[in-house]
């Protein structure tokens, strides 16, 4: 009980030194940013291929409609849909399936996790 009251202290005042800037700086970093990731989205031009609503001209029909995309269970057939496996597709498909027609389009990390924050609001 001690530890937890201990811990609690120092969480305290780890929040009171951070300004709110720098607090949601550390979440967009850790989880991705969905309003960077949606202007990743048309700067890597997804829309090309996929439907992607919110995303001006993103009407592709190459590729899977991405509406709804956050309710559906599995992504490309074959990863667990949740925003790391997300980010891992986008930055390197071919890693995940060689057999993928998905363009890599050398997405940094950081970009492939705002895009997979952003379609996480897809639902």
């Amino acid at each position: 009980m001690t530890y937890l009251l201990a811990l609690g202290v120092i969480l305290s005042c780890f929040c009171i030194s951070c300004s709110d800037s720098e607090v949601q700086a550390a979440v967009s970093t850790a989880a991705g940013d969905p309003a960077r990731g949606k202007d990743k989205i048309a700067t890597y031009g997804c829309g090309s291929c996929h439907t992607i609503p919110g995303v001006v001209g993103a009407a592709g029909l190459v590729g899977p409609p991405l509406t709804g995309i956050a309710n559906r269970v599995y992504i490309a057939g074959i990863l667990l849909n949740n925003s790391e496996n997300v980010a891992r597709w986008i930055e390197d498909p071919h890693a995940i399936d060689q057999l993928t027609v998905m363009p890599n389009l050398h997405a940094t990390p950081e970009d492939a996790r705002d895009m997979a924050a952003f379609l996480s609001t897809l639902r």
